[in-house]
């Protein structure tokens, strides 16, 4: 079957992690916070954060400023969206893409609301993508079977007429399960190729 819709993760993929384990030890180091303590404040809001439930604010508020601290929520909200980088060749293969006017393109991602917004613009998004099924705005996480089937229906997209690239095996499974194409994301240049494989080209 042809392939009409392309979904992309963000995280890994078209970019650095927003707030992974490595970006979260950056900003611990950078502060002087304990990163064993911050690691286990963060495991108990991470979720909340990543569905949409609670803000950045409330975030940092039970993760780091619970106690005075000599910087301001203002400078760590700062340092966590600085951790994030695009990925230029992965971004301008997905612009060629769109450019194409073949595929309906898509993200598929884990965020909280205020960092995928941040990613959004600071990739430059906005301009390839035609939708954002992010855990935040959908209110599930990956790779909870729903996340996917909430994304299929609101595109109206065949699974078997849909590509997902992710970095990780765990969130390629459900995709697969429901009859999506998957592909799992190493660089730009293999997952050109990959894509041309399943006849994505831009």
């Amino acid at each position: 079957m042809t392939i009409t819709h392309v979904f992309f993760d963000v995280g890994g993929v078209l970019g650095t992690n927003g707030w992974d384990r490595d970006q979260r030890a950056a900003a611990a180091a950078h502060f002087g916070l304990d990163a064993h303590e911050f690691e286990e404040t963060h495991s108990e809001s991470a979720a909340m954060l990543e569905l949409g439930r609670i803000t950045l604010d409330e975030y940092l508020r039970t993760t780091v400023f619970y106690r005075p601290r000599p910087f301001t929520p203002d400078a760590f909200k700062a340092c966590m969206l600085a951790q994030s980088a695009p990925y230029p060749e992965t971004i301008e293969l997905a612009r060629g893409l769109a450019r194409s006017g073949r595929y309906r393109m898509m993200t598929l991602n884990n965020e909280s609301a205020e960092l995928n917004q941040h990613r959004i613009e600071r990739f430059g998004l906005r301009d390839i993508f035609l939708a954002f099924f992010s855990s935040c705005w959908v209110g599930v996480l990956k790779p909870a079977r729903r996340i996917y089937e909430v994304a299929l229906a609101m595109s109206q997209a065949e699974p078997a007429a849909s590509v997902f690239i992710d970095d990780r095996e765990r969130n390629l499974e459900p995709a697969r399960l429901l009859g999506m194409r998957t592909i799992g994301f190493t660089d730009a240049a293999r997952l050109k190729a990959e894509l041309a494989e399943l006849g994505v080209k831009t």
